[in-house]
């Protein structure tokens, strides 16, 4: 199958608010006061657990639909923890990224244990975003006038 590509653009309008762009939809990234923003929208690291949590939704429910059980949706709970230092310029020999993240997902159906179990690693392995966290992904900034 070929390739999709996705894109957005951003805005950034302050030190911490940014307004991305992504089709005809907008977000507004913000830190919290404690991290000098204004509070007007969730931060980076929130967004991405946010987008772990949509394509376990997405890939949850296309999973459970081939499996053939009956599957009404979920809830999911997502916490990481990260250490702030290297992000405020303070030294630290930690990574600046999420040291751990915990996902919880309570479905809502009647298949059984064994059956969720096969579904929870199915949906593990087939989410990009999940993906995209657990394995390196090459990134490349460059500059552009």
């Amino acid at each position: 199958m070929k390739n999709m590509n996705f894109s957005i653009s951003a805005t950034c309008e302050s030190a911490t608010r940014t307004v991305v762009k992504a089709r005809n939809f907008q977000m507004i990234i913000d830190e919290p006061a404690a991290l000098g923003g204004s509070n007007n929208g969730a931060n980076p690291v929130e967004y991405l657990l946010g987008a772990l949590s949509g394509c376990l939704n997405v890939v949850g429910h296309i999973v459970a639909k081939e499996m053939g059980f009956d599957f009404k949706g979920m809830k999911i709970d997502i916490e990481g923890g990260l250490n702030p230092a290297k992000f405020l310029g303070q030294p630290s020999d930690e990574r600046t990224g999420f040291q751990h993240i915990k996902v919880k997902i309570r479905p809502n159906t009647t298949a059984s244990e064994e059956t969720l179990n096969e579904w929870a690693k199915v949906v593990e392995e087939r989410c990009p975003v999940s993906d995209n966290i657990g394995n390196a992904t090459p990134i490349s900034i460059s500059l552009g006038k």
